[in-house]
C-alpha cells in the first residue's frame, strides 16, 4: 500500500539521491531541493507558496512531486519535480502523486498548472494524466480540477 505525506526536512537526502539517477549529483540536489523547500531558490517567476508530497511504501520513500504558485506563462501554479524510483515506475506512484499535487494546487485556489516536462517519456507521462501541449517545450492543465478524486494527504 502506497501512502502520502508532506516532505519533512529528513526526507531530502533520499529526494536528492532519487533526482541524481537521472541528472547531476546528489549534493547538487541536496542544495537544490532544501533551498526550493525553504524558499531561498526560487524558479522563473514563482511566488512563495510551494509544497513538496512522498509517496511511501511501508514508510520507505519510493517517490516525491514538488510544485508552486507562479505567475509564468499567467498559471496559477507549476509542477516543478516529481520521481518515482525505478523499481516502482508503471505502477501508479506518479499518476497519484499528481493527484495529491492537484489537491494542493486546489485548496490554494490554482486550477491552470504548467509543467516542463523535459523529455518525450514524461510528456506521455503528463498527457497521460491530462495535460496538453501550451508550446514545443511546456505542457499545461487547463484546469487541474478536472483530475478526478484527487488524493488528501
Amino acid at each position: 500500500m502506497i501512502t502520502f505525506r508532506k516532505v519533512e526536512e529528513q526526507d531530502i537526502p533520499f529526494l536528492a539521491q532519487l533526482r541524481a539517477q537521472t541528472w547531476e549529483t546528489e549534493d547538487f540536489w541536496t542544495y537544490r531541493i532544501a533551498a526550493y523547500l525553504d524558499g531561498s531558490s526560487n524558479p522563473q517567476k514563482a511566488r512563495k507558496q510551494r509544497i513538496a508530497f512522498v509517496a511511501l511504501q511501508n514508510e520507505t520513500i519510493v517517490g516525491f512531486i514538488a510544485g508552486h504558485l507562479t505567475i509564468r506563462f499567467h498559471y496559477d501554479g507549476e509542477l516543478e519535480w516529481i520521481d518515482v524510483n525505478e523499481n516502482n515506475r508503471n505502477k501508479g506512484i506518479g499518476s497519484e502523486l499528481v493527484k495529491v499535487l492537484a489537491h494542493w494546487f486546489i485548496e490554494n485556489e490554482a486550477y491552470n498548472i504548467c509543467v516542463d516536462p523535459g523529455n518525450d517519456l514524461a510528456r506521455k507521462f503528463y498527457r497521460k494524466n491530462g495535460a496538453v501541449d501550451l508550446n514545443n517545450h511546456w505542457m499545461f492543465w487547463e484546469d487541474i480540477r478536472k483530475i478526478k478524486k484527487a488524493t488528501q494527504c
